[in-house]
């Protein structure tokens, strides 16, 4: 028999959904129990409750479901109640982006474990975040995360072995969802935009604010060719349902690689997609759109306004605040912002007092949480990349340091580093030979896996992850302070930073005593740049470091230019002659897996010090021929073969060179994968 779910005064949920529905607001249901009980209670909702009641979770067998991970894929679209299940792990930018599909009327259903066990309880989400092997407890989250629930009066909290208590809410103005017709907001930036001859304007909101659908007016209602742009083409179906017949699509690398003309063009959630890609779209175009969302889960913050915004002399800006899939004042939208802390707005009040600088762990979470907002919150405003997936990180990963400068109390800046390296002599030698790559220390590993040294991971660093400082304090060497006082009183090697390249930022990092010592070969895929790395050393072992890999890249960086086609700024210092350094790193390409690209300068000398046909590498080093091109003249099947071909070459030419060399650096670097 079908249970019927009624609070502890006998009221069925129907009468709560339905007020919601009156009011045009969303509320969050909290189950927390053993995984029996959870389970049965939800579907027990399920069943009472007429609607869409999408489930997500990794593990179930409920249709219809997705996976936290799969849940982008169903952005755009609207669903009445669903489930979400954070048992075993909780993505929380999941959670948040299924909150922001729910229309007015609906229940979000989260599924929690019992509520004295969840602090200690290992979240298998964390191995996303934590760099650890092994999926750990995230006690500041969670606490942070019931602080937030017990102080807001509209969550229901439903555990097992206790009464489900449902507190009444205050009468609300019935709510009258949106025709379809322009909101007074959106007219008046149609008005606006509609008028403008030329130039580019942009439109933020928070998530269900209707940005999409004033795009999709915009082009229903102007003259000419229009273009539509986005991260992914499924995002904009709400763009497309409001432009009638003037939508056409175009992926973003498609249009650029196109000669493309428009009288418009529109960039939906322009955050979201590379800036130096951005930027050559928007200068393409005579009158531009970008609309984004500067607040939620996707992380883009108002860093999107204040770097990349910034450089449009006559930007036209405007915002949509008012609500269009439920009603202002949301308790679901509410307590998704606070737990997330969604809300990064900087203080206005900036006094002008000699900034103090103070070095702060992870217990600030718990001993001072509101000042721990605030840190998270001024590095959002700052960097337009910071998401939910940092605050889980900032919270309960291992090793996570912050620094603060605070004036007359308030604060001004941040600084947020994470410890690095300390790898075994066996382990670091294995990741520089390209047999391991372990979770975590990113410039630890990258320095033993793309730099000279084998025991480069050995070595101790604290990398710097974010420094943010208020714009109203900028240009006042406060980051520099911070920096300065990170590098005193610690026992690591370096301090390290890892960066998409600009000279304005690689100005910065010169300021703050660093020594610049890898540029990739590669752009990055969020910021569009190479990215770079840089030292500052601390200890005798870390001044080595420092100087064996600075000089590395000064003899190499004629090579890596060329093939980036980027100006490294050292002084080149380049040889052609083979030396110990190189026949390591040869030894490291041609008998195990160190990529092609790290070891392109050492190959290069390789080939002017033999006299060997070698077509394979000759044809990409010397020729420059593209990897398709080479397989076809070789006969080869893909890329594959063309480097197992490359790393045969290189052993030849090395024999043909000191063959008792060649065969000892075989039998060492062989070694090297048997490692504990």
């Amino acid at each position: 028999m079908t249970v019927r779910v009624r609070d502890e005064t006998g009221r069925p949920l129907e009468d709560v959904t339905a007020k919601l529905a009156q009011s045009g607001h969303r509320r969050l249901l909290l189950l927390s129990g053993d995984d029996d009980w959870s389970q049965t209670h939800s579907l027990a909702l399920r069943d009472q409750l007429q609607g869409d009641w999408l489930w997500v979770g990794n593990e179930t067998s409920v249709e219809p479901c997705c996976a936290p991970q799969n849940l982008k894929s169903l952005l755009g679209r609207e669903y009445l109640h669903a489930i979400f299940d954070a048992r075993d792990g909780f993505d929380v930018a999941a959670f948040a982006a299924l909150s922001g599909t729910l229309r007015a009327g609906s229940l979000l259903v989260l599924l929690v474990p019992p509520l004295s066990l969840w602090p200690e309880k290992a979240d298998a989400d964390s191995l996303r975040w934590s760099d650890s092997a092994e999926p750990i407890a995230t006690p500041h989250f969670v606490h942070h995360f019931c602080r937030v629930i017990t102080a807001d009066p509209d969550v229901i909290v439903w555990q097992q072995h206790q009464p489900l208590k449902i507190a009444s809410r205050p009468p609300f103005p019935d709510w009258h969802p949106a025709s379809g017709d322009p909101l007074r907001e959106q007219a008046d930036i149609l008005n606006a935009l509609t008028q403008m001859s030329a130039g580019v304007a942009v439109v933020t909101a928070a998530r269900g604010r209707g940005k999409s659908a004033l795009a999709g007016m915009l082009l229903q209602r102007v003259e000419g060719r229009a273009i539509v742009t986005a991260p992914a083409k499924g995002a904009t179906d709400v763009i497309a349902r409001f432009a009638g017949d003037n939508f056409r699509f175009v992926a973003p690398d498609a249009l650029l690689a196109s000669d493309e003309r428009a009288d418009w063009l529109v960039v939906d959630e322009a955050a979201a997609i590379p800036g130096p890609l951005l930027e050559q779209l928007v200068s393409r175009f005579s009158r531009v759109l970008l609309t984004t969302t500067v607040q939620g889960y996707e992380g883009t913050g108002r860093g999107f306004l204040l770097k990349f915004c910034a450089r449009f002399a006559h930007l036209h800006y405007f915002t949509l605040t008012t609500p269009v899939r439920w009603a202002a004042g949301c308790p679901l939208e509410r307590v998704v912002s606070n737990a997330l802390l969604f809300d990064d707005e900087t203080l206005n009040a900036i006094p002008d007092d000699v900034a103090q600088v103070t070095a702060l762990g992870q217990l600030l979470w718990e001993s001072h949480p509101d000042l721990a907002a605030d840190i998270y919150k001024l590095l959002c405003s700052a960097h337009y990349r910071t998401s939910p997936l940092d605050l889980r990180r900032m919270m309960d990963a291992p090793g996570q340091h912050f620094a603060i400068a605070r004036a007359a109390e308030k604060l001004i800046g941040a600084l947020w580093l994470v410890d690095e390296g300390g790898l075994s002599t066996a382990l670091s030698q294995a990741v520089w030979a390209g047999y391991r790559r372990p979770r975590g220390n990113l410039v630890a590993q990258s320095l033993a896996a793309h730099g000279g040294s084998p025991l480069a991971a050995t070595l101790i660093g604290r990398r710097i992850t974010r420094v943010a400082v208020h714009p109203r304090r900028q240009r006042e060497g406060i980051g520099q302070a911070l920096i300065a006082g990170a590098s005193k009183h610690i026992q690591q090697d370096y301090l390290s930073v890892s960066f998409g390249f600009t000279d304005e930022l690689w100005r910065f990092w010169q300021r703050c005593g660093f020594v610049l010592v890898r540029m990739g070969t590669h752009r990055d895929a969020s910021s569009g740049c190479y990215t770079a790395m840089a030292l500052l050393p601390i200890s005798e072992a870390g001044r080595a470091l420092c100087v064996q890999e600075h000089q590395r890249l000064c003899r190499d960086a004629r090579i890596i230019e060329r093939w980036n086609g980027e100006k490294i700024p050292v002084d080149e210092a380049w040889e052609p002659i083979l030396n110990n350094d190189d026949w390591l790193e040869l030894g490291g390409f041609a008998f195990a897996h160190r990529p092609f690209a790290t070891s392109a300068a050492a190959l290069t000398r390789l080939l002017l010090a033999v006299d060997l046909p070698l077509p394979a590498l000759r044809g990409k080093i010397e020729s420059q021929r593209d990897d398709a091109q080479l397989c076809a003249e070789l006969s080869l099947q893909g890329r594959k073969q063309l480097l197992a071909m490359q790393r045969c070459e290189a052993h030849q030419a090395l024999d043909s060179l000191d063959i008792q060399r060649s065969q000892q650096l075989k039998s060492d670097i062989l070694q090297w994968q048997f490692f504990q």
